[in-house]
């Protein structure tokens, strides 16, 4: 595509050259005349290569202008035909003048106000992929949440950042709450929009659209991730799935909390702090530090202890991400000192103890069997 588009312009060059050599417009001269021929393809091609910069909206506006410009000035400049003057030159010279000044005005003005068209209005047969605007818009959910303003802060964040008015007003009801957790949430969700708008990197906007008709802001939120073709940050499940069925894309931050968590695998070694009992018999509950449950058997003895682990098997579920483990057994009466690193701590290695089977690695990705 590059070459033939260097080709068209070099065909259009020298059809201006030799068009300019041939007809002699300048002083009669060959040369001189071929040279200003170059000159104005220069200029030609220098201005079609800035104004394929220019989005579809803009071109259309400069278009409509400037043709609204020549047409005022067409209009004006017959009223000045019709007087009657002993300078004829001067009235040609106004006419002339008028005719630019106004072109060029609707030329700058159609162009600066082209965004306020609406292609979509013309049903899909002209579109501007281009000038589609990378939109957020956050929920009410994900703003008290704050960690919305962390992954801002790290630049993963693109785009601008849409706040509604009715999220707004629902967050200054939330903080004006008579009930102190409430209130609580609410101002905390206000603090993170101060966060967010101190960051100069981000383009927050607040927008006024609200739908009257509409009385739940999740749907109202649904409606406005149409209307502007924007995704919808959450952290609300039923608003995610709702939206998808609405056809507007969502963005959960719990997913990508969930997709960030650390991969563990059947058969590797951890230690965890046994919390409290779990719902089967004798089994044991701990929790790593991004909040992951860890499910232990036969643990129950161990409660308000740390604990050695092997992991037999790792569950995904909606709400995220399950642990199940067994106990790591001791080596009888340490025959062997040596000691080996799993996840970065010193851990003995297992071996078969004469009081029952052990956990025994198969493969990094089976589950641990007994031997």
């Amino acid at each position: 595509m590059h070459a033939d588009v260097v080709i068209i312009r070099l065909v259009f060059t020298a059809i201006l050259v030799a068009s300019g050599y041939v007809l002699k417009p300048v002083s009669g001269d060959p040369w001189i005349s071929a040279g200003v021929g170059a000159l104005i393809a220069i200029c030609i091609i220098f201005f079609e290569r800035r104004i394929r910069r220019a989005s579809l909206k803009t071109l259309i506006g400069a278009a409509v202008g400037s043709i609204l410009g020549i047409i005022g000035a067409f209009l004006i400049g017959s009223l000045i035909s019709r007087q009657e003057t002993d300078h004829p030159e001067i009235k040609t010279f106004v006419t002339l003048a008028l005719t630019f000044f106004m072109a060029y005005v609707g030329l700058m003005v159609g162009a600066a106000k082209g965004d306020y068209l609406e292609l979509s209005a013309l049903g899909g047969i002209l579109t501007d992929k281009a000038s589609r605007r990378d939109l957020k818009i956050l929920d009410t959910s994900v703003i008290i949440d704050g960690r919305i303003a962390d992954v801002a802060e790290t630049g993963f964040l693109t785009g601008s950042l849409i706040i509604p008015q009715f999220i707004l007003r629902e967050l200054q009801q939330v903080a004006d709450s008579p009930d102190s957790s409430k209130r609580q949430r609410g101002r905390r969700g206000l603090d993170m929009l101060n966060r967010l708008q101190n960051n100069s990197s981000l383009d927050i906007q607040i927008v006024e659209t609200d739908f009257p008709a509409v009385r739940e802001v999740d749907l109202k939120l649904i409606e406005l991730g149409k209307q502007l073709d924007a995704v919808i940050v959450t952290n609300d499940f039923n608003l995610n799935k709702v939206s998808q069925l609405r056809g507007v894309s969502v963005l959960n931050i719990n997913e990508l909390a969930n997709a960030l968590k650390p991969v563990v695998l059947p058969g590797e070694a951890m230690r965890v702090f046994i919390l409290k009992e779990g719902k089967e018999y004798n089994q044991g509950v701990a929790y790593l530090d991004d909040g992951t449950m860890v499910v232990v058997d036969n643990a129950r003895r161990l409660i308000g202890k740390n604990a050695d682990i092997a992991v037999t098997s790792v569950l995904q579920t909606t709400a995220g991400k399950m642990i199940f483990g067994r106990l790591w057994e001791e080596p009888e009466n340490g025959s062997n000192s040596g000691e080996h690193r799993v996840n970065g701590s010193a851990r003995r290695p297992p071996r078969e103890a004469r009081s029952g089977p052990v956990p025994v690695r198969i493969t990094d990705t089976e589950p641990i069997t007994e031997s």
